[in-house]
């Protein structure tokens, strides 16, 4: 089975030179993505001011979103060369073309929390170990 959907899986072919197989929607499924170090922020703000049965989306929201073809290009950026990728078709069952979380219940609860890391910061951390 591919991990098509998780962006560490994108960053470890390209950087390894192997081919990516992008499943399905033309590579335009788009996700959202966030690094651990604002979750773990977001889970402290939240610790700090609980607020007992309320239910949190967390993500990257628009501004960290890109879709899979977008990842592909932007890796083959930071890695001065071209991922090599091949093309299947046919969808994974229950996969969802575009996925950007909504995070304005968050924010409005916990203002002093920011999303420090940018989708440009984390592909460079991961590729480069800049960032």
């Amino acid at each position: 089975m591919q991990w098509e959907g998780f962006l560490s899986y994108r960053v470890k072919v390209a950087k390894a030179g192997e081919a990516y197989t992008v499943i399905g929607y033309k590579g335009k499924q788009v996700r959202d993505q966030i690094h651990s170090a604002d979750v773990v922020a977001a889970f402290l703000e939240f610790a700090a001011n609980p607020r007992c049965g309320e239910v949190y989306n967390l993500g990257g929201g628009r501004a960290n979103s890109a879709s899979v073809l977008e990842c592909l290009e932007r890796l083959g950026d930071l890695l001065g060369r071209k991922v090599a990728w091949a093309y299947q078709e046919q969808a994974r069952v229950g996969d969802h073309i575009c996925y950007i979380t909504n995070m304005a219940k968050f924010r409005r609860d916990f203002p002093n929390w920011r999303m420090e890391w940018s989708l440009e910061r984390i592909l460079r951390r991961m590729t480069l170990g800049e960032g």
